[in-house]
């Protein structure tokens, strides 16, 4: 039988001796989109070696499967509105694992630099002369991009693609978490957007890049659970996009892909797609 560690026991930091530095080394893996199959090598063989894994709430079953069964786990699981932990107590407990054990996993879904908030944890492991480690996934734009078999970039159809988060940290509390994105900038047509997190403001996301200049009838594609048995697309316009039953259809995680570069997705698979929403 695997460890299990209950998501809601309290953590209390334990303090190190001035001078004093922790034995463990931290790994930030990747876990990809979700299917196994698309997890890199070093990803699996790390979190094989792992003495404990702290992991987040899109990692399945499926992955934790490569995770030695003496390897204690950790559900540290953030989504919008629910957290079992901040993430200031998240980066407290990495530190106490790693005081701990040699080998400590901190495992996240997609890449750990794109939207997972990794940064702010090697930023924290530093500071506290923690040696790391980062192992890349594969990120959902990429692993979407794969699916529909429509490039991110084309040098006639989208030069440049940008990543945005369709959610943002509210800075007031009249915030309502709605980005703050350079509109103008963004409503050109020789960029792809791929925004992570856009579900709860899709509408106002494709009214402000209409209003910004973007063309009515620019493409838009909602994939969900991507690489997962559950995974879903749907196609259609920024235009229609803004119908608030669009985002409300469309079932988390997803990313949104937006631009003329989805005129390169073969005919026969968006026709099975439109097929599977009659």
């Amino acid at each position: 039988m695997s460890a299990w560690c209950d998501p809601l026991e309290k953590f209390t930091l334990v303090g190190l001796e001035e001078g004093q530095h922790p034995k463990g080394k931290v790994y930030l893996v990747g876990a990809g989109p979700g299917d196994p199959d698309l997890l890199t090598i070093k990803a699996s063989k790390i979190i094989q070696s792992a003495d404990v894994i702290l992991y987040d709430s899109l990692i399945g079953p499926e992955i934790l499967k490569f995770a030695s069964p003496n390897a204690r786990r950790i559900f540290v699981g953030k989504r919008a509105h629910s957290h079992s932990y901040t993430q200031d107590q998240i980066n407290e407990m990495i530190l106490e694992e790693a005081s701990k054990h040699h080998t400590v996993v901190r495992l996240k879904g997609g890449d750990p630099f794109i939207f997972g908030r990794g940064g702010e944890e090697i930023q924290f492991l530093r500071e506290h002369g923690i040696e790391l480690e980062v192992i890349p996934g594969v990120t959902a734009a990429t692993a979407a991009s794969a699916l529909l078999q429509s490039p991110l970039t084309h040098r006639d159809l989208g030069a440049s693609v940008v990543f945005l988060s369709g959610y943002s940290r509210a800075d007031r509390e009249s915030d309502d978490g709605f980005p703050h994105h350079d509109w103008k900038y963004l409503a050109s047509s020789s960029l792809t957007l791929v925004f992570y997190m856009g579900q709860h403001h899709l509408s106002r996301i494709c009214q402000s890049l209409i209003e910004a200049g973007r063309e009515e009838n620019t493409s838009i594609a909602l994939v969900s659970n991507i690489s997962l048995p559950e995974e879903s697309v749907t196609l259609t316009t920024i235009s229609h996009a803004r119908d608030p039953e669009v985002s409300r259809s469309v079932r988390f995680p997803a990313v949104a892909i937006v631009g003329d570069v989805l005129r390169m997705m073969d005919p026969a698979l968006k026709a099975r797609i439109a097929k599977s929403h009659s």
